[in-house]
This record gives structure tokens, C-alpha cells and sequence, in this order.
């Protein structure tokens, strides 16, 4: 015990307290597990975002079950969209003796400090799906081409509006997702650099006059805050218009919107639900475009995502260099981290069968 445990101090560096503290993990369920000392069998931490969305629910499921059958322990947990208890979560994982973290921040500048912690205890930490920014202590991140995210948005707009082929103009309105998630910018740049043309030629009109990304974020990615926000603008500038379509950069977002819109009075008599795109592939947003309610959304196969990162950590702590397509784009600040990005695929009422039913994402008895 006490040889296993000076091996430990040594790799970490730490105090003789921390050193008691790490001699045991914590399984998935909150169990302690003892420590082997070695990187198989070793705990995992896993911090999550928020239990309030389905996907990351699903997302820390499958990356315990990635990482439980490559021989780790894991310890998840949730921060449920407050920063500080992220920082508290992770201060506690370091401190029980993890050998490496997965990441998926709430805040992406909130975590610097105890990423120093991390750092100097040899904790190699891979970004989850949003890039953590301002620290150099981020070996990896694994995520999705976020820029086709929103490219594969913007053109699903232009493609049910008929733009390319001349018609128009169309009334839009633009939904960004929480400012303080790095991938905000990513899904938003590439969902403008389709639609800007089009505004500027007067194609697309956005009558509350909101196509700065500051004027358009919606925090926390949060429903009832979308909801509201249409709602004053379905007050203040359609009042004699009805929108035709609206850029919504996640399923939670778009589900806010459309409460909005029905209660305006959309998608009964002569006012149809205008063209609505959304993210996640959530279960109860395609369900709504089964439904003709909501019209697109953005399937990212989280199983993929937790295989690539579940992968980087076994790599990581076995002195494997972990595999990366992407050593440019991701610059955080501090250092360009080396990136794995997954291809995002669009759907809809035509596809979710083939994609998601025939793919295995979903049963045909879940979408019923």
C-alpha cells in the first residue's frame, strides 16, 4: 500500500494529504473503488453540463460505457449549468486521484485555475464537445465540425425556401446559442456565411433587424429563454407579417420558439409553422418533425463522440499519441488544441427512418 501509494505522489506530485485522499476512486455510481496504481482499472472523472438536456444525458452514459469496457472506473458527474459547481466538481475529482478528465465545460473561461490543478497532478484533460479556452492545460478536444453545423442549417433554409432558385424575399429570424460556449461562434459563422448573402440582397429579411450574434445569443442554450425572446418578437415586428423561417441552433432552442409561434397563433388556419432548424436530434424534436412541427434538425452520433474521446483517454494514458484530424482551427487562447472532429449529418421527415431508426440511434417504438 504505502509503495503504491509513493508511486502515486511521485506521478502527481501532490501533498501527503492529497496523497490519502487518491488512494481510492469512485465508480460511475459514486462507489469507491480501490486504485490500482496503474492506468487500467484507474477512475476516469467525467463533468458533464446539465442533466436538463437529454443530450448530455445520453453523452455521459455512453462515455462511462466506453471507458468501463476499456478496463477504467469512472466518476460522472453534473454541474447542471452553474460554473462554480463545475470548478468545485473537478477541484474534487483532482483531489480523489483521477487519471484523466473529460470535459464538457458549462463556462469555457471558468476553469483555468483548476485545469492548473489538473495540470500539475499529470491529469491529461480532453475538451468534450466545447472547447475550454484561455489555458494551455487542454491536451485534446474532441467534438464535430461545428461550422458544418451550421452550414447544414442555413442551407436546409435556402433549399425549403427555394432561394437559389430566385423566390423570395422570406422573413427570418435568427437564434444563436449561449455566449459563452465556444461552439456558439462555430454554428453561427458557418449558418451566416450562407445566409448573409441572401440578407444582403434583400432574399432574406429579418424584420426585428437582430443579426448581430451578441443580439442573438440565448443562454444556457435554454428553451424558455428562446421562448420568450420570439415571443417579443412576434409582438414588436409581425404584426401585420408572419415569419417563414427561423435559424434555431439547437432542438431545446427550437422547441421554445415553436410554443412561441403556436401561440401566435402558427401552424393553424393561414398561418403556417415556418421552416425551423434545429441540433441534437432529441428525442422529442424529432418526434416533432414527425409531427410537421419542427422541420430539421443537426444528428451528431453521440456514441461516436464518446468512442473518439473514451479513446483519447486510453491513448493518452498509455503513451500513445491519440489520433486527430484538425491541428489548426481549435485556438483557445493559449494553444491551437489538437482536434478530432465527427461529420454532423442534417434530418428530416424524409431521413430520420433511414438515419436514425435503420442506424440505431432510435427504435421505431421511441419516435412513436
Amino acid at each position: 500500500m504505502r509503495n503504491r501509494r509513493a508511486a502515486l505522489a511521485a506521478v502527481a506530485g501532490a501533498a501527503s494529504l492529497a496523497l490519502t485522499l487518491s488512494a481510492c476512486g469512485q465508480n460511475s455510481e459514486g462507489g469507491a473503488k480501490e486504485d490500482k496504481g496503474s492506468a487500467k482499472g484507474g477512475t476516469i472523472g467525467i463533468a458533464m453540463p446539465t442533466k436538463s438536456s437529454e443530450r448530455w444525458i445520453s453523452d455521459g452514459k455512453n462515455v462511462v460505457k466506453d471507458l468501463e469496457a476499456k478496463g477504467y472506473k469512472t466518476k460522472l458527474v453534473y454541474g447542471e449549468d452553474d460554473p462554480d459547481q463545475q470548478v468545485s466538481q473537478i477541484e474534487n475529482l483532482i483531489t480523489q486521484g483521477v487519471k484523466a478528465l473529460v470535459v464538457a465545460a458549462i463556462d469555457n473561461k471558468s476553469l483555468n485555475n483548476v485545469l492548473q490543478q489538473a495540470a500539475d497532478a499529470k491529469i491529461p484533460v480532453i475538451s468534450y464537445d466545447r472547447l475550454i479556452l484561455g489555458t494551455p492545460n487542454v491536451d485534446y478536444y474532441a467534438s464535430f465540425d461545428n461550422e458544418k453545423v451550421g452550414q447544414l442549417q442555413a442551407n436546409y433554409i435556402v433549399d425549403k425556401l427555394g432561394l437559389k432558385n430566385g423566390k423570395g424575399p422570406f422573413n427570418i429570424e435568427l437564434f444563436a446559442g449561449s455566449n459563452d460556449d465556444n461552439n456558439t461562434k462555430y454554428f453561427f459563422g458557418g449558418a451566416m456565411s450562407v445566409l448573409k448573402p441572401y440578407i444582403d440582397s434583400k432574399k432574406l429579411v429579418v424584420q426585428s433587424g437582430q443579426t448581430n450574434m451578441t443580439q442573438v445569443t440565448t443562454l444556457r442554450w435554454d428553451g424558455a429563454t428562446a421562448q420568450r425572446r420570439m415571443d417579443d418578437i412576434l409582438t414588436k415586428s409581425y404584426k401585420s407579417k408572419k415569419v417563414d423561417a427561423v435559424l434555431s441552433p439547437y432542438d431545446g432552442i427550437s422547441i421554445g420558439i415553436l410554443s412561441a409561434l403556436k401561440s401566435d397563433g402558427y401552424g393553424s388556419g393561414n398561418k403556417p409553422l415556418p421552416v425551423i432548424t434545429g441540433q441534437d436530434a432529441e428525442l422529442a424534436s424529432v418526434k416533432s418533425i414527425i409531427a410537421g412541427q419542427q422541420t430539421q434538425t443537426v444528428y451528431k452520433d453521440l456514441r461516436k463522440l464518446a468512442e473518439v474521446a473514451s479513446t483519447m483517454v486510453d491513448d493518452a494514458l498509455n503513451g500513445k499519441k491519440p489520433e486527430v484530424n484538425d491541428t489548426k482551427t481549435y485556438d483557445n487562447g493559449k494553444k491551437v488544441v489538437p482536434a478530432y472532429l465527427l461529420q454532423p449529418v442534417s434530418v428530416d421527415k424524409t431521413n430520420y427512418q433511414k438515419v436514425l431508426v435503420d442506424g440505431g440511434y432510435y427504435t421505431a417504438d421511441q419516435l412513436k
